[in-house]
């Protein structure tokens, strides 16, 4: 690997932060714009769908396109695209036609943009860095996206409070542009090698052999299937909990502001110990840990009824998701072959995409007609049993299986 990948991933990751931060004010304000003018499980339902369901759609398409082309252009391609759809959706709200129809019609467009990022990002970074550090990396990306989502709330909110919709808009697509300028003219990388040769397979002759990897390969299969259960279940929690703020403790700005921040106060204390810690020698291990954690913490925020102490166990989730997916992230980038890499994070993007929606598509109308706590005490039981689940399953041991004679810690 050459000597300069420090400058390279630096570069890349200071790009994605630029553009996180503008992405982030939009969904905050498109999200917190839906909820606080319609207070409906149904019309969120419908947010999450249009944000979700195109990623599922094509996720497929995108890892064929990361494994055959060059990653850096894509991942500029689909920036672009975002902030055209995010300018046009300004000029509109400008223009005065401000229906909510239309924020659906940009989440679907950014959802696009994601299928195509999501794969090629966790792609072409082992393209920039060396396998041991992986860990480290990805865990420093995860605390760095975790404060751009500290400050993009508080700010999102206060932008709300005394500007409209439209400067939030604006301020997306300044950010995007300053990101794809900086990969465009200063980050230098050479395409990976399938990229670099003559594709002698069709694209669906690709697409055809990316799935049958992922088939015969039983441990990909295995963390892949856990992690869509654990998205399934993990619906209520990621996107009712603001509806349930607004119903259960007040609809006030700072209120949906304070859950954010203290989330993201989480992550960035969950990044930090998983950049110096690095985690258990068995990532399982870690990934079980923090599946357990996630469990208790959701079933918590389905009996708390004091605002303060509900913080408390969200920013205590905050700290577990990055002990699960830096080492899940590491395991797929480490167990995959790099000309194979675009295709499986593709197909995973596409199954976490779509086990969200279905999720809402139960828990959403079920939150108009039952207490949103009732729906958080019943999936955090099922999320905290899956991480006992995870941690006897055969597969997974083997895979991580220590030499004869080796130390193992944790």
């Amino acid at each position: 690997m050459n000597e300069n990948w420090k400058k390279r991933i630096v570069l890349f990751l200071s790009s994605q932060t630029i553009s996180l931060f503008g992405s982030s004010l939009v969904q905050y304000a498109i999200s917190w714009y839906i909820t606080l003018k319609t207070q409906s499980g149904v019309m969120m339902t419908v947010a999450i769908i249009c944000g979700f369901l195109p990623t599922f759609f094509l996720s497929p398409f995108a890892g064929v396109w990361a494994d055959r082309y060059n990653r850096k252009k894509l991942i500029i391609l689909s920036d672009s695209v975002i902030a055209v759809s995010t300018l046009i959706i300004a000029v509109l709200f400008l223009m005065g036609y401000q229906s909510i129809w239309l924020l659906f019609g940009v989440l679907v467009v950014r959802a696009l943009g994601t299928a195509v990022q999501a794969p090629t990002i966790g792609a072409f970074i082992p393209q920039l860095v060396p396998e041991d550090k992986l860990t480290r990396v990805n865990a420093t990306n995860g605390s760095i996206q975790s404060m751009v989502m500290l400050v993009s709330p508080m700010l999102s909110g206060l932008l709300l409070t005394r500007a409209s919709i439209e400067a939030i808009f604006f301020i997306d697509v300044i950010t995007a542009a300053v990101a794809v300028l900086a990969l465009l003219f200063f980050l230098k990388v050479p395409g990976h090698e399938k990229a670099l040769q003559k594709q002698s397979d069709s694209y669906f002759g690709d697409m055809y052999q990316g799935y049958k990897y992922i088939k015969d390969h039983t441990f990909i299969k295995k963390i892949i299937l856990f992690d869509a259960l654990f998205c399934l279940c993990a619906a209520p929690a990621a996107f009712l909990t603001p509806l349930q703020v607004t119903r259960s403790f007040g609809n006030q700005v700072w209120r949906l502001t304070a859950v954010e921040i203290v989330f993201s106060v989480g992550m960035i204390i969950g990044g930090v110990i998983i950049a110096t810690w690095g985690g258990f020698k068995r990532k399982i291990h870690s990934m079980v840990a923090a599946t357990v954690i996630m469990g208790a913490g959701t079933f918590a925020l389905g009996i708390i009824p004091v605002f303060w102490l509900y913080l408390g166990f969200m920013a205590l989730i905050g700290v577990a998701m990055p002990i699960f997916n830096t080492p899940f992230t590491v395991l797929l980038q480490q167990k995959v072959e790099g000309d194979f890499l675009g295709r499986a994070f593709g197909v995973f993007s596409m199954i976490a995409s779509v086990m969200m929606p279905l999720g809402m598509l139960v828990f959403g109308p079920l939150a108009d007609l039952v207490k949103i706590e009732w729906l958080l005490i019943g999936t955090g039981i099922l999320i905290f049993i899956e991480g006992f689940v995870m941690l006897g399953d055969r597969v997974l041991k083997e895979a991580e299986a220590p030499a004869p004679g080796a130390e193992v810690k944790g």
